[in-house]
Protein backbone atom coordinates (compact mmCIF):
# COMPACT_ATOMS: atom_id res chain seq x y z
CA UNK A 1 0.00 0.00 0.00
CA UNK A 2 1.32 3.45 -0.98
CA UNK A 3 2.11 5.86 1.60
CA UNK A 4 -1.10 8.18 0.77
CA UNK A 5 -3.16 5.04 0.63
CA UNK A 6 -2.23 4.62 4.57
CA UNK A 7 -3.39 7.52 5.47
CA UNK A 8 -5.14 7.42 8.86
CA UNK A 9 -9.43 6.62 9.25
CA UNK A 10 -11.68 9.53 8.16
CA UNK A 11 -12.35 11.68 11.43
CA UNK A 12 -9.16 10.14 13.39
CA UNK A 13 -7.01 13.06 15.09
CA UNK A 14 -3.18 12.81 14.85
CA UNK A 15 -2.08 16.36 14.67
CA UNK A 16 -2.59 19.87 13.60
CA UNK A 17 -5.52 19.24 10.61
CA UNK A 18 -7.08 15.96 10.01
CA UNK A 19 -9.12 14.77 6.79
CA UNK A 20 -12.58 14.25 7.41
CA UNK A 21 -15.57 12.79 5.77
CA UNK A 22 -17.05 16.26 4.90
CA UNK A 23 -16.19 16.45 1.18
CA UNK A 24 -15.55 20.42 1.71
CA UNK A 25 -13.19 19.91 4.39
CA UNK A 26 -11.42 17.07 3.27
CA UNK A 27 -10.72 18.99 -0.09
CA UNK A 28 -9.48 21.99 2.05
CA UNK A 29 -7.41 19.95 4.65
CA UNK A 30 -5.79 17.87 1.22
CA UNK A 31 -4.90 21.74 -0.12
CA UNK A 32 -3.76 22.18 3.27
CA UNK A 33 -1.52 19.68 2.87
CA UNK A 34 -0.66 19.77 -0.87
CA UNK A 35 0.19 24.06 0.13
CA UNK A 36 2.79 22.95 3.22
CA UNK A 37 4.38 19.98 1.23
CA UNK A 38 2.93 17.01 3.35
CA UNK A 39 1.83 14.04 2.02
CA UNK A 40 -1.47 13.81 3.74
CA UNK A 41 -3.37 16.16 6.10
CA UNK A 42 -2.38 14.30 9.42
CA UNK A 43 1.27 15.27 8.43
CA UNK A 44 0.48 18.96 8.76
CA UNK A 45 1.60 21.22 11.69
CA UNK A 46 0.70 23.99 13.62
CA UNK A 47 3.55 25.68 11.93
CA UNK A 48 2.03 24.72 8.34
CA UNK A 49 -0.78 26.01 9.91
CA UNK A 50 0.74 29.29 10.38
CA UNK A 51 2.26 28.99 6.76
CA UNK A 52 -0.98 28.19 4.87
CA UNK A 53 -2.77 30.54 6.80
CA UNK A 54 -0.70 33.73 5.84
CA UNK A 55 -1.21 32.62 2.12
CA UNK A 56 -4.57 32.14 2.52
CA UNK A 57 -5.46 35.50 3.87
CA UNK A 58 -2.43 37.36 1.88
CA UNK A 59 -4.20 36.73 -1.10
CA UNK A 60 -7.63 37.48 -0.40
CA UNK A 61 -6.77 40.60 0.54
CA UNK A 62 -5.01 41.21 -2.50
CA UNK A 63 -7.42 40.21 -4.42
CA UNK A 64 -10.61 41.96 -2.43
CA UNK A 65 -8.50 45.59 -3.23
CA UNK A 66 -7.63 44.60 -7.00
CA UNK A 67 -9.65 46.69 -9.60
CA UNK A 68 -12.25 45.03 -11.59
CA UNK A 69 -9.97 45.20 -14.59
CA UNK A 70 -6.76 43.92 -12.68
CA UNK A 71 -6.17 40.05 -12.93
CA UNK A 72 -6.62 39.11 -9.28
CA UNK A 73 -9.76 40.57 -9.24
CA UNK A 74 -10.76 37.01 -10.07
CA UNK A 75 -9.84 35.46 -7.60
CA UNK A 76 -11.91 37.81 -5.79
CA UNK A 77 -15.02 36.35 -7.64
CA UNK A 78 -13.70 32.81 -6.83
CA UNK A 79 -14.34 33.72 -3.42
CA UNK A 80 -16.97 35.60 -3.16
CA UNK A 81 -19.37 32.55 -4.72
CA UNK A 82 -18.14 30.24 -1.77
CA UNK A 83 -18.20 33.14 1.13
CA UNK A 84 -20.41 36.12 -0.29
CA UNK A 85 -21.36 36.82 3.35
CA UNK A 86 -17.60 37.22 4.84
CA UNK A 87 -16.15 40.48 5.58
CA UNK A 88 -13.41 39.81 2.76
CA UNK A 89 -15.99 39.95 -0.04
CA UNK A 90 -18.85 42.11 1.35
CA UNK A 91 -19.28 45.05 -0.94
CA UNK A 92 -18.60 47.40 2.39
CA UNK A 93 -15.43 45.93 2.78
CA UNK A 94 -12.45 48.20 3.50
CA UNK A 95 -10.04 48.71 0.35
CA UNK A 96 -7.07 48.81 2.78
CA UNK A 97 -5.26 45.35 2.27
CA UNK A 98 -3.45 46.06 5.60
CA UNK A 99 -6.66 46.08 7.54
CA UNK A 100 -8.07 42.82 5.49
CA UNK A 101 -4.89 40.95 6.52
CA UNK A 102 -5.60 41.42 9.96
CA UNK A 103 -9.26 40.24 9.70
CA UNK A 104 -8.39 37.14 7.96
CA UNK A 105 -5.35 36.38 10.49
CA UNK A 106 -7.75 37.48 13.48
CA UNK A 107 -10.34 33.98 11.67
CA UNK A 108 -7.50 31.71 11.52
CA UNK A 109 -5.95 32.92 14.80
CA UNK A 110 -5.74 29.97 17.29
CA UNK A 111 -7.89 29.36 20.24
CA UNK A 112 -7.37 31.18 23.66
CA UNK A 113 -5.85 29.06 26.52
CA UNK A 114 -8.96 29.94 28.72
CA UNK A 115 -12.59 29.07 28.56
CA UNK A 116 -14.75 25.94 27.76
CA UNK A 117 -14.16 24.07 24.71
CA UNK A 118 -16.44 22.03 22.65
CA UNK A 119 -16.03 19.48 20.03
CA UNK A 120 -15.07 20.87 16.86
CA UNK A 121 -18.53 20.43 14.01
CA UNK A 122 -15.81 18.67 11.36
CA UNK A 123 -13.17 16.57 12.90
CA UNK A 124 -14.08 16.57 17.26
CA UNK A 125 -11.45 18.31 18.05
CA UNK A 126 -11.22 21.32 20.85
CA UNK A 127 -12.98 24.58 19.40
CA UNK A 128 -13.70 28.11 21.10
CA UNK A 129 -14.17 29.66 17.76
CA UNK A 130 -17.78 29.62 16.65
CA UNK A 131 -18.49 30.20 13.24
CA UNK A 132 -21.54 30.75 11.02
CA UNK A 133 -23.07 31.18 7.50
CA UNK A 134 -20.33 33.77 7.29
CA UNK A 135 -17.49 32.17 6.59
CA UNK A 136 -18.60 28.82 6.14
CA UNK A 137 -19.69 27.40 2.59
CA UNK A 138 -23.02 25.65 2.34
CA UNK A 139 -24.00 26.27 5.15
CA UNK A 140 -27.61 27.74 5.25
CA UNK A 141 -29.30 29.60 2.05
CA UNK A 142 -30.34 33.36 1.75
CA UNK A 143 -34.05 31.08 2.44
CA UNK A 144 -32.71 30.10 5.86
CA UNK A 145 -32.25 33.47 8.46
CA UNK A 146 -31.38 30.85 11.24
CA UNK A 147 -31.31 27.21 11.16
CA UNK A 148 -29.77 27.00 14.57
CA UNK A 149 -31.09 26.24 17.83
CA UNK A 150 -32.14 30.05 19.84
CA UNK A 151 -28.93 31.20 21.85
CA UNK A 152 -26.64 29.53 19.18
CA UNK A 153 -24.27 32.04 17.11
CA UNK A 154 -22.61 28.85 15.05
CA UNK A 155 -20.78 25.93 14.68
CA UNK A 156 -17.69 25.36 16.84
CA UNK A 157 -14.96 24.96 14.52
CA UNK A 158 -11.38 24.23 15.44
CA UNK A 159 -8.38 26.21 13.79
CA UNK A 160 -7.38 23.01 11.62
CA UNK A 161 -10.27 22.85 9.96
CA UNK A 162 -11.59 26.60 9.98
CA UNK A 163 -7.92 27.02 7.60
CA UNK A 164 -8.96 23.97 5.91
CA UNK A 165 -12.37 25.20 4.71
CA UNK A 166 -10.81 28.70 3.64
CA UNK A 167 -8.26 26.76 1.38
CA UNK A 168 -10.89 24.91 -0.26
CA UNK A 169 -10.87 27.36 -3.18
CA UNK A 170 -7.46 26.54 -3.95
CA UNK A 171 -8.08 22.29 -3.42
CA UNK A 172 -11.16 22.74 -6.09
CA UNK A 173 -12.04 23.28 -9.23
CA UNK A 174 -13.18 26.56 -9.51
CA UNK A 175 -14.63 29.13 -12.12
CA UNK A 176 -15.98 32.33 -11.40
CA UNK A 177 -19.28 31.07 -10.11
CA UNK A 178 -18.54 27.59 -8.70
CA UNK A 179 -16.24 25.29 -7.36
CA UNK A 180 -16.23 21.41 -7.77
CA UNK A 181 -14.69 19.06 -4.86
CA UNK A 182 -13.14 15.54 -4.89
CA UNK A 183 -14.47 12.34 -2.63
CA UNK A 184 -12.66 8.97 -3.55
CA UNK A 185 -12.03 6.02 -1.63
CA UNK A 186 -8.13 6.25 -2.90
CA UNK A 187 -7.04 8.62 -0.74
CA UNK A 188 -4.21 9.26 -4.11
CA UNK A 189 -7.00 9.89 -6.04
CA UNK A 190 -7.80 12.96 -3.79
CA UNK A 191 -4.44 13.97 -3.39
CA UNK A 192 -3.12 14.06 -6.92
CA UNK A 193 -6.68 16.08 -7.48
CA UNK A 194 -6.29 19.08 -4.76
CA UNK A 195 -2.42 18.69 -6.10
CA UNK A 196 -3.54 19.72 -9.90
CA UNK A 197 -6.14 22.16 -8.11
CA UNK A 198 -3.70 24.14 -6.34
CA UNK A 199 -1.35 24.87 -9.08
CA UNK A 200 -3.76 26.08 -10.90
CA UNK A 201 -5.52 28.03 -8.42
CA UNK A 202 -1.80 29.45 -8.01
CA UNK A 203 -2.35 30.67 -11.36
CA UNK A 204 -5.62 31.83 -11.39
CA UNK A 205 -4.56 34.44 -8.75
CA UNK A 206 -1.20 35.52 -10.70
CA UNK A 207 -3.07 35.85 -14.06
CA UNK A 208 -6.63 35.20 -13.72
CA UNK A 209 -8.85 33.39 -15.75
CA UNK A 210 -7.65 33.78 -19.19
CA UNK A 211 -4.61 31.99 -18.87
CA UNK A 212 -5.97 29.28 -16.23
CA UNK A 213 -9.35 28.23 -18.35
CA UNK A 214 -9.02 26.27 -22.11
CA UNK A 215 -12.20 25.15 -23.75
CA UNK A 216 -10.85 21.60 -22.77
CA UNK A 217 -11.75 23.32 -19.10
CA UNK A 218 -13.73 20.18 -16.45
CA UNK A 219 -13.06 19.14 -13.11
CA UNK A 220 -14.21 15.72 -14.89
CA UNK A 221 -11.50 15.45 -16.88
CA UNK A 222 -8.46 16.77 -14.06
CA UNK A 223 -10.05 13.90 -12.01
CA UNK A 224 -10.02 10.90 -14.33
CA UNK A 225 -6.33 12.31 -14.84
CA UNK A 226 -6.24 11.37 -10.47
CA UNK A 227 -7.61 8.32 -10.68
CA UNK A 228 -4.78 6.89 -12.94
CA UNK A 229 -3.15 7.02 -9.94
CA UNK A 230 -4.95 3.91 -9.00
CA UNK A 231 -3.88 2.19 -11.76
CA UNK A 232 -6.26 -1.20 -11.82
CA UNK A 233 -7.65 -0.55 -8.20
CA UNK A 234 -11.38 -0.22 -7.66
CA UNK A 235 -12.69 2.98 -6.36
CA UNK A 236 -15.94 5.01 -6.21
CA UNK A 237 -15.49 8.75 -6.95
CA UNK A 238 -17.78 11.57 -6.27
CA UNK A 239 -17.54 15.06 -7.82
CA UNK A 240 -19.11 17.55 -5.41
CA UNK A 241 -20.21 20.96 -7.66
CA UNK A 242 -21.64 23.74 -5.92
CA UNK A 243 -22.13 27.39 -5.57
CA UNK A 244 -23.05 28.98 -2.58
CA UNK A 245 -23.48 32.92 -3.60
CA UNK A 246 -26.79 34.78 -2.09
CA UNK A 247 -28.71 34.21 -5.54
CA UNK A 248 -29.47 30.60 -5.65
CA UNK A 249 -27.39 28.08 -4.21
CA UNK A 250 -27.07 24.70 -5.43
CA UNK A 251 -25.30 21.95 -5.51
CA UNK A 252 -24.66 19.00 -8.19
CA UNK A 253 -23.24 15.63 -7.40
CA UNK A 254 -22.32 13.02 -10.13
CA UNK A 255 -20.50 10.03 -9.59
CA UNK A 256 -17.92 7.39 -11.21
CA UNK A 257 -18.47 3.87 -10.86
CA UNK A 258 -15.94 1.44 -8.77
CA UNK A 259 -14.70 -0.20 -11.88
CA UNK A 260 -13.43 3.49 -14.11
CA UNK A 261 -10.09 3.01 -12.61
CA UNK A 262 -9.76 -0.62 -14.09
CA UNK A 263 -11.51 0.64 -17.35
CA UNK A 264 -8.80 3.37 -17.50
CA UNK A 265 -5.70 1.38 -16.92
CA UNK A 266 -6.73 -1.07 -19.65
CA UNK A 267 -7.62 1.56 -21.96
CA UNK A 268 -4.11 2.72 -21.35
CA UNK A 269 -2.55 -0.84 -21.90
CA UNK A 270 -4.51 -1.49 -25.00
CA UNK A 271 -4.04 0.42 -28.68
CA UNK A 272 -7.41 -0.15 -30.35
CA UNK A 273 -8.83 0.96 -26.89
CA UNK A 274 -6.49 3.96 -27.38
CA UNK A 275 -7.62 4.68 -30.91
CA UNK A 276 -11.37 4.18 -29.82
CA UNK A 277 -10.73 6.77 -26.91
CA UNK A 278 -9.18 9.38 -28.80
CA UNK A 279 -11.45 8.88 -32.02
CA UNK A 280 -14.74 9.89 -29.47
CA UNK A 281 -12.32 12.49 -27.42
CA UNK A 282 -11.91 14.35 -31.39
CA UNK A 283 -15.45 13.37 -32.73
CA UNK A 284 -16.64 15.22 -29.04
CA UNK A 285 -14.64 18.56 -30.05
CA UNK A 286 -16.16 21.73 -30.91
CA UNK A 287 -14.71 24.54 -33.00
CA UNK A 288 -16.51 28.31 -33.87
CA UNK A 289 -15.72 29.42 -37.59
CA UNK A 290 -12.15 30.87 -37.07
CA UNK A 291 -11.45 27.12 -36.14
CA UNK A 292 -11.03 28.25 -32.11
CA UNK A 293 -11.65 25.09 -30.06
CA UNK A 294 -14.57 26.24 -27.78
CA UNK A 295 -15.48 22.58 -26.53
CA UNK A 296 -12.83 20.27 -25.44
CA UNK A 297 -13.21 16.75 -26.34
CA UNK A 298 -11.43 15.34 -24.15
CA UNK A 299 -13.14 17.40 -21.00
CA UNK A 300 -16.10 16.20 -23.06
CA UNK A 301 -15.36 12.44 -23.15
CA UNK A 302 -14.46 12.31 -19.63
CA UNK A 303 -17.69 13.71 -18.32
CA UNK A 304 -19.23 10.19 -20.00
CA UNK A 305 -17.86 8.63 -17.45
CA UNK A 306 -19.38 10.83 -14.32
CA UNK A 307 -23.37 10.10 -13.74
CA UNK A 308 -25.23 12.39 -11.99
CA UNK A 309 -27.38 12.23 -9.35
CA UNK A 310 -30.52 13.04 -10.64
CA UNK A 311 -30.05 10.99 -13.60
CA UNK A 312 -29.67 13.93 -16.23
CA UNK A 313 -26.34 12.69 -17.54
CA UNK A 314 -24.98 11.21 -20.71
CA UNK A 315 -23.54 7.81 -21.14
CA UNK A 316 -20.37 6.70 -22.34
CA UNK A 317 -22.39 4.03 -24.45
CA UNK A 318 -25.06 6.23 -25.59
CA UNK A 319 -22.42 8.38 -27.04
CA UNK A 320 -20.47 5.40 -29.18
CA UNK A 321 -23.82 4.12 -30.29
CA UNK A 322 -24.17 7.63 -31.98
CA UNK A 323 -20.84 8.00 -33.70
CA UNK A 324 -21.07 4.61 -34.87
CA UNK A 325 -24.24 5.55 -36.91
CA UNK A 326 -22.44 8.32 -38.41
CA UNK A 327 -21.76 5.62 -41.39
CA UNK A 328 -20.38 8.19 -43.48
CA UNK A 329 -17.83 9.25 -40.84
CA UNK A 330 -15.24 6.53 -39.83
CA UNK A 331 -13.48 3.86 -41.59
CA UNK A 332 -13.73 -0.02 -41.01
CA UNK A 333 -10.75 0.17 -38.80
CA UNK A 334 -12.11 3.30 -36.83
CA UNK A 335 -16.16 2.05 -36.20
CA UNK A 336 -13.64 -0.76 -35.17
CA UNK A 337 -11.92 0.92 -32.51
CA UNK A 338 -15.01 2.74 -31.40
CA UNK A 339 -17.15 -0.53 -31.03
CA UNK A 340 -14.42 -2.28 -29.22
CA UNK A 341 -14.42 0.70 -26.63
CA UNK A 342 -18.17 0.24 -26.19
CA UNK A 343 -17.83 -3.47 -25.46
CA UNK A 344 -14.44 -3.10 -22.95
CA UNK A 345 -16.56 -0.07 -20.95
CA UNK A 346 -19.35 -2.51 -20.61
CA UNK A 347 -17.08 -5.31 -19.69
CA UNK A 348 -14.70 -3.48 -17.38
CA UNK A 349 -17.39 -0.64 -15.53
CA UNK A 350 -20.73 -3.02 -15.45
CA UNK A 351 -19.66 -6.50 -15.55
CA UNK A 352 -21.58 -6.96 -18.91
CA UNK A 353 -21.09 -9.77 -21.37
CA UNK A 354 -23.97 -10.32 -23.77
CA UNK A 355 -24.14 -13.25 -26.26
CA UNK A 356 -24.97 -11.22 -29.18
CA UNK A 357 -23.43 -13.45 -31.46
CA UNK A 358 -26.71 -15.30 -33.06
CA UNK A 359 -29.11 -12.59 -33.09
CA UNK A 360 -26.41 -9.92 -34.76
CA UNK A 361 -25.61 -12.48 -37.06
CA UNK A 362 -29.32 -12.84 -38.08
CA UNK A 363 -29.83 -9.32 -38.39
CA UNK A 364 -26.52 -8.79 -40.47
CA UNK A 365 -27.67 -12.46 -42.58
CA UNK A 366 -31.07 -10.17 -43.55
CA UNK A 367 -29.18 -7.24 -44.45
CA UNK A 368 -26.69 -8.39 -46.47
CA UNK A 369 -28.94 -11.04 -48.60
CA UNK A 370 -32.27 -9.64 -48.34
CA UNK A 371 -34.17 -7.70 -51.01
CA UNK A 372 -32.96 -4.12 -51.38
CA UNK A 373 -30.10 -2.29 -51.16
CA UNK A 374 -28.40 -3.43 -47.52
CA UNK A 375 -27.84 0.51 -46.82
CA UNK A 376 -31.66 0.74 -47.03
CA UNK A 377 -32.61 -2.42 -44.83
CA UNK A 378 -29.61 -1.59 -42.19
CA UNK A 379 -31.45 1.73 -42.22
CA UNK A 380 -34.88 0.05 -41.41
CA UNK A 381 -32.76 -2.08 -38.55
CA UNK A 382 -31.70 1.63 -36.87
CA UNK A 383 -35.41 3.03 -37.16
CA UNK A 384 -36.63 -0.28 -35.33
CA UNK A 385 -33.32 -1.20 -33.00
CA UNK A 386 -34.27 1.56 -29.84
CA UNK A 387 -37.61 0.19 -29.52
CA UNK A 388 -37.98 -3.59 -27.42
CA UNK A 389 -41.31 -3.92 -29.60
CA UNK A 390 -39.87 -2.19 -32.92
CA UNK A 391 -37.02 -4.89 -32.70
CA UNK A 392 -38.79 -7.70 -32.19
CA UNK A 393 -41.37 -7.28 -35.33
CA UNK A 394 -38.10 -6.91 -37.45
CA UNK A 395 -36.14 -9.69 -35.88
CA UNK A 396 -39.52 -12.08 -36.56
CA UNK A 397 -39.72 -10.35 -39.89
CA UNK A 398 -36.08 -10.88 -40.89
CA UNK A 399 -35.74 -14.63 -39.84
CA UNK A 400 -38.92 -15.66 -41.94
CA UNK A 401 -38.03 -13.76 -44.70
CA UNK A 402 -34.52 -15.80 -44.63
CA UNK A 403 -36.34 -19.17 -44.12
CA UNK A 404 -38.42 -18.28 -47.24
CA UNK A 405 -34.98 -17.71 -49.19
CA UNK A 406 -34.15 -21.14 -48.26
CA UNK A 407 -30.94 -19.63 -45.44
CA UNK A 408 -30.66 -21.55 -42.59
CA UNK A 409 -31.98 -19.83 -39.53
CA UNK A 410 -30.13 -21.23 -36.18
CA UNK A 411 -31.60 -19.51 -33.49
CA UNK A 412 -35.40 -18.95 -32.39
CA UNK A 413 -36.93 -16.68 -30.51
CA UNK A 414 -36.05 -17.28 -26.81
CA UNK A 415 -32.52 -15.91 -28.05
CA UNK A 416 -34.06 -12.48 -28.99
CA UNK A 417 -35.71 -12.10 -25.71
CA UNK A 418 -32.73 -9.88 -23.75
CA UNK A 419 -33.28 -7.51 -26.26
CA UNK A 420 -36.65 -7.27 -26.46
CA UNK A 421 -37.97 -7.19 -23.46
CA UNK A 422 -39.09 -4.06 -20.81
CA UNK A 423 -36.56 -4.50 -18.13
CA UNK A 424 -33.83 -2.25 -16.91
CA UNK A 425 -30.80 -1.61 -19.10
CA UNK A 426 -32.51 -3.64 -22.02
CA UNK A 427 -31.30 -0.41 -24.00
CA UNK A 428 -27.81 -0.84 -23.27
CA UNK A 429 -27.94 -4.21 -24.79
CA UNK A 430 -29.51 -3.12 -27.87
CA UNK A 431 -26.56 -1.02 -28.70
CA UNK A 432 -24.13 -3.33 -28.25
CA UNK A 433 -26.28 -5.33 -30.63
CA UNK A 434 -26.14 -2.65 -32.94
CA UNK A 435 -22.24 -1.71 -32.57
CA UNK A 436 -22.24 -5.95 -33.00
CA UNK A 437 -24.05 -6.06 -36.27
CA UNK A 438 -21.86 -2.92 -37.68
CA UNK A 439 -19.12 -4.78 -36.74
CA UNK A 440 -19.66 -8.27 -38.74
CA UNK A 441 -21.33 -6.09 -41.78
CA UNK A 442 -17.64 -4.39 -42.00
CA UNK A 443 -16.23 -7.94 -41.66
CA UNK A 444 -18.00 -9.86 -44.31
CA UNK A 445 -16.94 -6.24 -46.59
CA UNK A 446 -20.85 -5.48 -46.71
CA UNK A 447 -20.80 -1.40 -47.84
CA UNK A 448 -22.69 0.44 -45.46
CA UNK A 449 -21.26 3.68 -45.33
CA UNK A 450 -18.73 5.84 -47.75
CA UNK A 451 -15.16 5.38 -46.77
CA UNK A 452 -13.95 9.29 -46.21
CA UNK A 453 -12.66 10.60 -49.74
CA UNK A 454 -10.15 12.79 -48.69
CA UNK A 455 -6.57 11.23 -47.54
CA UNK A 456 -5.47 14.08 -46.13
CA UNK A 457 -8.29 14.22 -43.51
CA UNK A 458 -7.49 10.92 -42.78
CA UNK A 459 -3.68 11.45 -41.90
CA UNK A 460 -4.53 14.47 -39.78
CA UNK A 461 -7.15 12.14 -38.10
CA UNK A 462 -4.00 9.46 -37.79
CA UNK A 463 -1.60 12.38 -36.02
CA UNK A 464 -4.44 13.13 -33.40
CA UNK A 465 -4.81 9.24 -32.54
CA UNK A 466 -1.54 9.52 -31.46
CA UNK A 467 -1.76 11.77 -29.06
CA UNK A 468 -2.20 10.54 -25.26
CA UNK A 469 -5.78 9.99 -24.46
CA UNK A 470 -7.18 12.56 -21.47
CA UNK A 471 -4.61 14.96 -22.41
CA UNK A 472 -6.77 17.89 -22.69
CA UNK A 473 -4.16 19.21 -25.45
CA UNK A 474 -6.64 20.83 -27.56
CA UNK A 475 -3.80 23.11 -29.49
CA UNK A 476 -3.20 20.22 -30.85
CA UNK A 477 -6.61 19.58 -32.42
CA UNK A 478 -6.20 23.14 -33.64
CA UNK A 479 -2.69 22.38 -35.06
CA UNK A 480 -3.78 19.36 -37.07
CA UNK A 481 -7.16 20.92 -38.06
CA UNK A 482 -6.63 24.49 -39.00
CA UNK A 483 -7.59 27.68 -38.23
CA UNK A 484 -5.90 31.10 -37.58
Amino acid sequence: MDQVNSDVAVGERTGALTSTGHPLQCAGAWAVAVMAGRERPDQVTADDLDAVAEVVGADAARAAVAAKTDARYDWWKVLFALYPNAKVTHAGRPRDVAVLKSEMAAMFAPDDAGGAAMPCTFCGAPAKAVWAKSKLPMFDTNKALNTLPPGIRGWPVCRGCRIAMWALPYGSWVTAGSATVLSCEGRQAEREFAAANVQRARRIIQAGFPGGLGAGARPELVALRALRAMGHGLSATTLWSFKNDNQEPWLRVTRTRRAVPAFLATVDGNAPLRRGWRLLEIALTQQDQDGQVTVGGSAEAARLLFEAEDGRSRSLLGQLHQLLWDLDRWSSQDRAALTRLAFSYEKEVYGVEPDLSGVANLIADWIEHGSGSPRGRLAEYRNAGQNGYQLSRLLYQASFRLKLDGRSVAIGSEAWRPFVQQRPRAWEQRMLLAAEVLRLLDQRGVEVGKQPEDPREQERVEQLVQQPVLSGDEDNYHHHFGGA
